[in-house]
């Protein structure tokens, strides 16, 4: 009956409902890996971000910094020099400095000057990085380029001073006029400097943020505003080109202060009109000389509209006298040395620091919980491990704790139920030997005490005595019999010849053999069935010897004047019962043979004194009696129904049995019944 609830247990096993996957282990180890793959790119993705927008926005301003800085060296080289001739030394030295490609070429891109030389000169992109014209300045760039110094609304570069710049005696007499203004205001406890600008014209800079301070001493710095006659002739130039330029619109002309201003600084009031406007300033070069205002010259018409036409004469004749002292436009290339116009970036040794950190902080994030979580994965594994390796080694078998409901814990459950099952069956192996060697001495034990004793001159071998031999020889022929049938049955080798078998017949040829038996126990045998009988296809022999041996152990257990029955019938598919008849069965629960197939139902009933509750799943073990004295009185060898068992096991069918003590015992074999029933 172990054996039978063994694998009962092993037909449940893959009947129970798999784990949900969020408490099964697969689920906690993906949960575990999602979660750490997660924060890995999280934070790889942060650090990524951040590290990458600072570098951007760093390598950005860097390159914006360094081509503002390129492109006013050049702006500057312009509006000094009325050509490009010599710029290729100012090219190559900008390309050193900043690692860049820088190239110049007209604006038909007729090539000026370029940094890369030889192979290493690829072909120029379509869009240039910028325009160098004095001229036309590009606001941003040059605002940059001088430090946030720019030009405001003028795009006329302030070094471009073209007629304006100074000779060289007058740039030294005005230096020394200036150095003794300085010396003057030194001594009068301002502080001051002498800054010289690009025409050459030196001026006084008082520190300090109150420049009014040196009108109060007697130091006159109204001599260096003074004019001279070069600076004279430029300025009436200049007017000439303004007024030229008024007269063509339609309008008068202008009178140009020295700082390049306009309009009347003296005007008279009229009553009950604003007063007139102050000198209207126009974009001038920075060490333009600011002499006192020209006196009034009458204006027939001050407006806003007269103001912009007279700074657009200004401009568009600063432009037509400078032409010929500056350069020519020309178009500015600024690239990487590989011939890309977008610069690249490389990280900073901070940046690299940041990143490599935060790798490593997330590797060791990673590492820690995969080892925290194949730890706890582990830990059952290895007592498993170590309780199969005892078990190996021959020890005690002991159980594994038993962590959860997952798959790990199942696997424990599992191995319990093994080793309390091996553990069972080392029980019985042991106690089958111990039986075995017992029900062999016995027949051996009186044998030999028979043989001894006619050997010794107590006992005659007369044919009593040879009656008493054989029937321990067959004993002893019966037990080995019996343990060659299991042991075929164990190994599969049990050979079977099935045939068709008149299950009716084969019941009556069974009480036929059994029949003397039971008159002498003073037991009723009788067979219950019905013509025509169920049939099945079976081995004839094999199961002879089944029932006979439910039949010998009823009989035996059966006190005299007890009844044991016999009956077969088939029971229906749709049954609801274990041992429910057919739908034409007697009362007495005898069968009729039912077409095609069913289950047959062979049962031997007693009216012993049947079998306690706690002795019935054992009755179908090895060498199990439920007389523990053992004795040959009141039992056999106690193979009897294990080998009923295997036997019907063989023919693909059951034994079961029921009892209530003290009324008698059933014993049923549950056949697979084959083909229609035969005849009488």
């Amino acid at each position: 009956m172990d054996r039978a609830r063994g694998r009962g247990a092993r037909r449940e096993g893959p009947d129970r409902a798999r784990l949900p996957l969020r408490r099964s282990l697969l689920g906690r180890l993906l949960a575990v890996s999602a979660l750490v793959a997660a924060c890995s790119v999280a934070a790889t993705a942060w650090i990524a971000v951040q590290t990458t927008s600072g570098a951007i926005r760093q390598e950005q301003g860097q390159n914006l910094t360094a081509d503002a800085r390129i492109y006013d060296t050049l702006l500057e080289y312009a509006a000094r020099n009325p050509t490009w001739d010599g710029v290729g030394a100012t090219v190559r030295k900008l390309a050193r400095e900043s690692g860049r490609r820088v190239a110049l070429t007209t604006q038909g891109r007729q090539p000026l000057a370029d940094s890369a030389t030889g192979e290493t000169a690829r072909a120029l992109p379509p869009q240039a990085s910028a325009v160098v014209d004095p001229l036309s300045v590009d606001t941003v760039l040059a605002a940059r380029g001088a430090d946030g110094q720019g030009t405001g609304a003028d795009r006329i570069d302030p070094r471009a001073v073209g007629p304006f710049r100074l000779s060289s005696a007058d740039s030294r007499a005005l230096r020394r006029t200036a150095d003794d203004k300085v010396a003057c205001l030194n001594r009068a406890g301002i502080a001051s400097d002498v800054v010289v600008g690009a025409s050459g014209r030196p001026r006084v800079q008082i520190v300090g943020n109150d420049p009014e301070r040196a009108l109060g001493t007697r130091c006159d710095l109204a001599a260096l505003d003074a004019p001279t006659r070069s600076e004279r002739k430029a300025l009436d130039a200049l007017t000439e080109l303004a007024d030229a330029c008024l007269k063509r619109q339609g309008r008068e002309g202008v009178r140009l202060n020295n700082d390049l201003s306009w309009g009347d600084p003296a005007p008279v009031a009229v009553p009950g009109e604003p007063e007139a406007l102050a000198p209207r300033p126009v974009p001038a070069p920075r060490d333009a000389p600011a002499e006192r205002a020209a006196p009034s010259v009458e204006m027939p018409e001050m407006t806003g509209e007269r103001d912009r036409a007279i700074a657009s004469c200004v401009g568009t004749a600063r432009s037509e006298q400078l032409s010929s002292y500056v350069a020519s436009p020309a178009l500015l290339f600024i690239g990487d040395e590989g011939g890309a116009t977008l610069p690249g970036f490389d990280l900073s040794p901070a940046n690299t620091a940041r990143i490599a950190g935060a790798a490593a902080l997330v590797l060791a994030l990673t590492v820690g919980a995969s080892v925290f979580a194949g730890a706890r994965l582990v830990r059952p594994l290895h007592a498993l491990t170590g309780a199969a390796q005892r078990m190996r080694d021959g020890e005690q078998p002991a159980s594994v704790p038993v962590s959860g409901d997952d798959e790990v814990g199942r696997l424990a459950a599992a191995f319990n139920d093994m080793s309390a099952h091996r553990a069972r069956l080392e029980e019985q192996r042991k106690a089958m030997v111990s039986d075995v060697a017992h029900e062999l001495r016995t027949p051996l034990s009186n044998i030999r005490g028979w043989l001894e004793a006619a050997q010794d001159g107590l006992a005659d071998p007369d044919p009593a005595f040879v009656s008493s031999l054989l029937e321990e020889a067959v004993l002893l022929q019966h037990i080995i019999d019996d343990l060659q049938d299991l042991a075929a049955a164990d190994a599969g080798a049990l050979r079977l010849h099935p045939e068709p078998v008149e299950v009716r017949e084969l019941l009556g040829q069974v009480a036929a053999a059994h029949q003397a038996r039971a008159e002498n126990a003073g037991v009723t045998l009788t067979v219950t069935t019905t013509a025509p009988g169920p049939a099945l296809s079976a081995d004839p022999v094999r199961l002879r010897q089944a029932v006979g041996n439910l039949v010998s152990n009823a009989v035996r257990h059966t006190p005299e004047g007890g009844r044991v029955t016999l009956r077969a019938y088939v029971a229906g598919r749709d049954a609801s019962g274990p041992y429910a008849p057919g739908p034409n069965a007697s009362e007495e629960g005898c069968g009729t043979a039912v077409t095609g197939g069913g289950t047959v139902v062979i049962e031997v009933t007693d009216t012993g004194s049947g079998i306690p509750a706690d002795d019935l799943p054992h009755v179908f073990d090895r060498f199990w009696r439920a007389e523990k004295s053992r004795s040959r009185r009141t039992g056999g060898s106690g193979l009897g129904l294990a080998i009923v068992r295997k036997l019907v096991e063989a023919h693909g069918g059951t034994a079961e049995a029921t009892s209530t003590e003290g009324e008698g015992s059933t014993f049923a074999l549950r056949l697979p019944g084959e083909g229609p029933p035969s005849g009488p």
